[in-house]
Formats: C-alpha cells, sequence, structure tokens
C-alpha cells in the first residue's frame, strides 16, 4: 500500500481538527457572549463539567499561553497532551505500515481515566478554598 493511502485517514482527522482550531481561533471563545455554544451542564445545573473551559482551554493554546489554558481545564490539558501523543503513534504507524503502541493500548488506561475525569467533576465543583480557583 502506497504512503500516501495509508496516510490518507490521519491527514483526515488533522484536516477537521485544524478545522476546529479555526473556528475555536476565529470565535474566541474567552469573551462572553460568543457564537459558541456555553457549557450546557453549567447553564442547567450550575455546576462545572468535566470538560467547562475546554474551549478556552484550546483557544490558549491556539495563543500558546499554557498557564491560562491550565487555568481553563487542567485535565482537558493533560488530555490533549494524550491525544496528540495517541495521534502522533498513530500517524507513523501507519506511515510504517506498523502497529505502534501507545497509552491507550494499555490496560489501565480506559479506568484511570474515568476515575481522573469523575474526581476533576467533584474537585472543580468544591466550593472551598483551594478548590474555588478551579471554577471556571
Amino acid at each position: 500500500m502506497h504512503v500516501a493511502h495509508r496516510l490518507a485517514a490521519p491527514m483526515g482527522v488533522a484536516a477537521v481538527a485544524a478545522g476546529g482550531c479555526a473556528v475555536v481561533w476565529l470565535a474566541n471563545p474567552t469573551v462572553p457572549g460568543g457564537i459558541l455554544p456555553v457549557c450546557p451542564t453549567q447553564t442547567l445545573l450550575g455546576i462545572a463539567c468535566p470538560g467547562c473551559g475546554s474551549l478556552r482551554m484550546i483557544y490558549s493554546l491556539l495563543h500558546l499561553d499554557v498557564a491560562a489554558a491550565a487555568r481553563y481545564n487542567a485535565l482537558g490539558l493533560v488530555a490533549v497532551l494524550l491525544l496528540v501523543w495517541s495521534f502522533g503513534a498513530w500517524t507513523y504507524g501507519r506511515s510504517t505500515g506498523t502497529q505502534v503502541r501507545s497509552w491507550q493500548h494499555l490496560r489501565w488506561s480506559a479506568p484511570v481515566a474515568l476515575v481522573l475525569t469523575l474526581a476533576w467533576f467533584v474537585v472543580r465543583n468544591l466550593g472551598f478554598e483551594p478548590f474555588v480557583a478551579l471554577h471556571v
């Protein structure tokens, strides 16, 4: 199989991700009242879901402001790093015609991701210091 054919799927994913990043860049979710949707959990229940602040985190990353990205959604920042790692391993494997194992193939990765997500959901909604600082 030709390398260009093997890389069609990763390049398609990269194109969609780049398009999504362009929308976030242009829409600037750090400005209230923009065109991007607000979190329905935050709006309806008044609590921050594990993904709250993700659009602002991505916007901050696109502007190379890692500190702001971590303030908006620290767990989301870790997730982005893991996704980039996975994408790199997948793309490399597709380009060489081999299967490259990455973190998501490990037995513990799904349960750890679930526990971390649930813990993040609880911790960022606690109403006392130092956890109030995690509210977005």
